[in-house]
């Protein structure tokens, strides 16, 4: 194999998918519970990449919270150890209600951990390889890329986009700092494993995929397997047999 192509793919991790696990994932005239969602393993390897700032407060400050730790959840009382979803789960489980979500907690600990060292070997630089990435994703859509946190009495509430913050301060560029270019799920740098948008931020040492090229359409990320040009370009890149990339140049 020498080439692998990824479409619509969040190398740095989605806020989108971060915000579904806090508030349930819409689906048609239903939405998926928190408490369904986190037990599915592969929701979590979707959050945001430890090296990304994930979250800001109110007044457009990145915070250090740890994502991936479940202190972080449990002070924020979000997913299963928001007190509405937690009372849920008691009701539906009945008599062993204690030990489930006791045991649901643990899981959701260990897999917390697991996302974090899941994302880490995803971005590691690999031993020398042929492979190339070839990249497909959308970049006119401005789409989250962190969440702002916003209480509402006592309670914390992580907000997607800015529209959704009651009390903004005055002054803060919310949608500076929550969107960046995408496809409405994934940003243009996660697709690209970069902390940041701008091009003249040199890209982490330790956020690395080995990229042939990419290429960007002006396509919603649900939309982008039907895309004309994607599946044009997807079928130039799969039958051409002389790469690129591998091409030595014209001699002079």
């Amino acid at each position: 194999m020498r080439k692998l192509i990824l479409l619509g793919t969040p190398n740095m991790g989605s806020a989108s998918s971060l915000h579904a696990f806090l508030t349930g994932e819409p689906v048609v005239f239903r939405r998926i519970p928190q408490e369904v969602l986190a037990t599915m393993p592969s929701g979590y390897q979707l959050f945001p990449h430890p090296l990304v700032t994930w979250l800001i407060d109110v007044s457009g400050n990145s915070t250090d919270d740890d994502l991936f730790d479940g202190k972080t959840w449990r002070r924020y009382r979000w997913s299963i150890f928001d007190p509405v979803v937690d009372a849920r789960i008691r009701a539906e489980r009945g008599a062993d209600a204690t030990a489930y979500v006791a045991a649901l907690q643990r899981y959701f600990d260990y897999r917390l951990e697991r996302a974090r060292r899941f994302l880490w070997a995803m971005s590691t630089p690999e031993p020398s390889t042929p492979i190339r990435y070839v990249l497909f994703g959308g970049d006119c859509a401005m789409t989250p890329a962190r969440l702002a946190l916003e209480m509402e009495g006592e309670t914390p509430v992580a907000r997607l986009r800015p529209d959704a913050i009651i009390h903004p301060v005055p002054g803060v560029r919310y949608d500076e700092l929550m969107l960046e270019p995408g496809d409405g799920s994934v940003t243009k740098p996660s697709l690209l494993a970069r902390e940041a948008l701008d091009p003249t931020v040199p890209q982490s040492e330790d956020s690395f995929i080995p990229i042939a090229y990419w290429f960007f359409l002006c396509e919603h990320h649900a939309r982008l397997t039907g895309n004309v040009s994607f599946q044009d370009n997807l079928l130039n890149v799969l039958l051409t047999r002389n790469l690129p990339w591998e091409m030595q140049p014209a001699s002079k």
